[in-house]
């Protein structure tokens, strides 16, 4: 953990406001969890599902018509 006295922004220099952003960013963190690898992974699966669905589609459609 940081120092709350040290301001990572340079323009804020309120203790106050660099704690209140601190723990947003823990809250976000615990709550939403850290991207990593297999969000990523899964977000790729995702993608590649929707264009074959896509492409398979098309294929299928110039075969009927």
């Amino acid at each position: 953990m940081g120092d709350f006295n040290v301001p990572t922004n340079p323009g804020t220099n309120d203790p106050y406001a660099l704690k209140a952003n601190h723990d947003v960013n823990q809250h976000n963190l615990h709550h939403h969890g850290a991207p990593g690898l297999w969000r990523q992974i899964s977000n790729l699966l995702i993608t590649v599902a929707i264009c074959a669905a896509i492409i398979g589609i098309i294929i299928l459609f110039n075969k009927i018509f």
